[in-house]
């Protein structure tokens, strides 16, 4: 029985450290998922985003961020969580632009005061009529897959309209 109970508990570390290495490897939470389109004309969205938020008295998020990086995965994944997505619908429009390796869409990040430096997923947060209410300046969301979702929810109600800033 002794030795039964060691190998058990080496398959068991092994699994545990086969899960972790995946999860450290910086392989997309769900693999094949696209969330940063690299054909999109990112100002365009932008620019529809604005409109939707104007007529729904929202505020609109620009997400700066690429498909190959984990974390930008593990922030959209907790954006369409049951206990987030609702203050996300309630509140804002969200705009995922692409930066590919990051070659692009940083004319983007300038104007919307995000350092592309200071890692991704990055975020910006405008009123409806386009004005920079927040920008993420320190690699806040950087490591998505550390923050709880008090974290996020407590990012969000923040900055939605009509909220103290």
């Amino acid at each position: 029985m002794q030795v039964s109970r060691k190998v058990f508990f080496a398959a068991l570390m092994l699994a545990v450290l086969t899960a972790l290495g995946a999860f450290c490897s910086g392989q997309p939470a769900a693999k094949g998922k696209q969330i940063y389109s690299e054909t999109a004309n990112a100002r365009a969205e932008i620019k529809e985003a604005l409109a939707k938020a104007s007529a729904e008295h929202k505020r609109v998020i620009v997400v700066f961020g690429a498909n190959w990086c984990f974390d930008c995965h593990v922030l959209d994944t907790a954006f369409h969580s049951k206990e987030i997505a609702p203050v996300i619908v309630a509140n804002y429009q969200v705009v995922h632009v692409d930066i590919g390796k990051g070659e692009k869409n940083q004319d983007l990040m300038q104007k919307y005061e995000v350092p592309l430096k200071r890692g991704i997923p990055a975020l910006a947060v405008l009123d409806a009529d386009g004005k920079l209410v927040y920008a993420q300046k320190n690699g806040e969301f950087e490591n998505a897959r550390a923050m709880s979702q008090q974290d996020f929810l407590a990012f969000l109600n923040k900055w939605k309209p009509g909220s103290q800033t």
